[in-house]
């Protein structure tokens, strides 16, 4: 049996508006082939860099991905979340460097103006095409299907703050 690789260590970001919906936005390219247009969406992500604490990563992938800087942090989650790479992404993904990937996620409430959220920030390419507000409980059918245990315990972390935020 070959060596199991390591997982990628990365963010996750799950931002709020104030009535308690999510951003999500519809992936550029896709993780599965044929593209799969039920699995486009995700909640922003992405490698914690060198010598970058998760926060720090959490925020700056917040602003490559979406434009948002007005964001105030509510929660980080307990634990990391793993999910393993099928082989065809392994394959063409990082060079087959990493297995997986394993996730710190954080919550944040939205506390800008929705033209704010720009998906073609200067300086970074698009990981979205668009975007929309989702019901927390839509998340883990959005997602591709070997991503979706990480979403389930996203949502059973953060779950609570589904309710309305304070009023704006």
């Amino acid at each position: 049996m070959a060596p199991r690789l390591p997982y990628r260590r990365c963010v996750g970001i799950m931002l709020l508006n104030h009535e308690g919906k999510v951003f999500i936005g519809r992936r550029r390219g896709g993780d599965v082939e044929p593209r799969e247009p039920a699995y486009e969406w995700q909640m922003p992500q992405g490698g914690i860099d060198r010598g970058e604490a998760p926060l720090q990563a959490a925020l700056r992938e917040l602003r490559e991905e979406t434009g948002v800087t007005s964001a105030e942090l509510i929660e980080e989650a307990r634990d990391w979340f793993n999910y393993d790479f099928p082989p065809d992404v392994m394959a063409r993904t990082r060079n087959g460097k990493y297995g997986g990937q394993t996730q710190r996620w954080f919550a944040f409430r939205f506390t800008g103006a929705p033209d704010e959220i720009d998906l073609a920030p200067a300086g970074h390419k698009p990981e979205f095409s668009e975007w929309r507000w989702a019901d927390m409980s839509e998340l883990p059918t959005l997602i591709v299907p070997f991503k979706r245990g990480v979403y389930v315990n996203v949502v059973k972390a953060f779950g609570h703050l589904a309710e309305r935020g304070p009023s704006r």
